[in-house]
C-alpha cells in the first residue's frame, strides 16, 4: 500500500460512515492528504481528516470521528494497524511488506512506480511567449507530479522569485536540463543560483550525482548479463537503505504534488542516487566468486532504484541518459 492508496482508503471509510448515517451531515472530501508521522509520533503516517470531517457531522467531535473511520479503516488489507492521538488525529501502520515485493512492484511498474492510479503524466503545458523559461519549467514540473496523482493542474503554484540572470542566457550557459534542474531544485519564493558547478562532471554535481546513479543501475545489469545471471528480487541485508528511500518515493510524490513543490521530489532523488552511489559496490560478484541468490537480489534493487531514479527526472522534465 502506497500513500495514494492510504487516502483513497480513508475517503472511502469516511464515505461509508457517512452514508451509514454513523456520521450524518458529515462531507466527503474528495482526496485526503497523509504524510509521515513526525518523529516522536505514532506509526509511520497520518491524517488530520477528521477535523475537516467533523465541521460537518452532527454533533461529532473530531475524537469521534477519528474513533469511527479507525473501525473502519482497520478492516482494509495492508493496514497493519490504526491509532487515535490528540483530538483526533489518525496514525496508520501499514503491513510490513518484504524487500522482494517492493522490488517486484518497481520493476513491474517501471517509472510509473508511485503514481496513483488514474495517474498520468501531463502534456507540456503553452505559455505565452512571454512566459519565461523558469515559470515554464515549474508549472510543467507541478503539472506532471499532479498528474502522477491523479489531480489536476489546480491553482497556479506560488509566485516565482526572479532568477539572477536574464533566463535565456542561463540555458545557453548551462544547458536545458542543467538549467532546469537549478531552476526546480529550490522552492519557487527563492532565487535559483546558476554556478560553473552545474557543468562538472563529478560528484560534487547533485545533477551529475542523481544522472550516473541512473547510469550505474543500468551498468550494473549490463555487467551481470555478462557475467551470466540477471535481477531476481529477494531478501538481504546490504540493502536496507536504499528499500527504505525507494518506499517512500511515493509519499514523496504525494507531497510534492499537494505542496506543488518539485524541489521535494529534487532533494529524494539526490538521496536516493547517493545510496545507491554506496550499494553499487556489493552488487556484482568479486574475484573468483560466484554470482548467488544475494547478488541476483542486490542487483534487482540497484534496478529499482534506477527506476525510481528515471522516474523522477520525467517528471521533473530532465533526461536520464543510460551511458554517462
Amino acid at each position: 500500500m502506497i500513500p495514494a492508496d492510504l487516502s483513497r482508503a480513508v475517503v472511502r471509510a469516511v464515505r461509508r460512515a457517512v452514508e451509514s448515517g454513523e456520521l450524518g451531515g458529515g462531507c466527503v472530501p474528495e482526496r485526503v492528504v497523509v504524510e509521515r508521522t513526525r518523529p516522536g509520533g505514532v506509526g509511520e503516517y497520518a491524517t488530520p481528516v477528521a477535523f475537516q470531517v467533523a465541521k460537518g457531522a452532527e454533533d461529532r467531535s473530531p475524537r469521534d470521528v477519528a474513533d469511527a473511520l479507525a473501525r473502519l479503516l482497520a478492516e482494509e488489507p495492508g493496514i497493519a494497524r490504526v491509532d487515535v492521538t490528540g483530538a483526533g488525529f489518525l496514525n496508520f501502520t501499514l503491513a510490513a511488506r518484504s524487500e522482494a515485493a517492493l522490488v517486484r512492484e518497481v520493476l513491474s511498474a517501471g517509472i510509473r512506480y508511485g503514481y496513483a492510479d488514474g495517474g498520468a503524466e501531463a502534456d507540456p503545458f503553452c505559455w505565452a511567449p512571454h512566459v519565461g523559461p523558469r515559470e515554464r519549467a515549474v508549472r510543467e514540473a507541478v503539472g506532471r507530479i499532479m498528474r502522477s496523482q491523479g489531480q489536476g493542474q489546480g491553482s497556479a503554484v506560488t509566485p516565482l522569485a526572479p532568477v539572477a540572470r536574464r533566463d535565456g542566457d542561463v540555458i545557453a550557459a548551462y544547458g536545458q536540463d542543467a538549467a532546469r534542474w537549478a531552476m526546480l531544485c529550490v522552492p519557487a519564493r527563492e532565487t535559483p543560483a546558476f554556478a560553473p558547478g552545474l557543468l562538472v562532471q563529478d560528484e560534487s554535481n547533485e545533477l551529475f550525482r542523481v544522472r550516473y546513479a541512473h547510469s550505474r543501475a543500468r551498468a550494473l545489469s549490463r555487467n551481470a548479463d555478462r557475467l551470466g545471471f540477471r535481477a531476481e528480487a529477494g531478501e538481504g541485508e546490504a540493502g536496507r537503505e536504499l528499500v527504505r528511500v525507494i518506499a517512500e518515493y511515493p509519499l514523496v510524490l504525494e507531497a510534492a504534488a499537494h505542496h506543488r513543490a518539485p524541489e521535494r521530489l529534487v532533494r529524494h532523488l539526490v538521496t536516493v542516487a547517493d545510496v545507491l552511489l554506496d550499494h553499487q559496490h556489493h552488487v556484482l560478484p568479486r574475484g573468483d566468486e560466484k554470482p548467488s541468490a544475494a547478488h541476483r537480489a542486490r542487483l534487482a534493487l540497484a534496478e529499482a532504484a534506477g527506476t525510481v531514479l528515471a522516474g523522477g527526472l520525467a517528471l521533473l522534465g530532465v533526461d536520464a541518459p543510460d551511458f554517462l
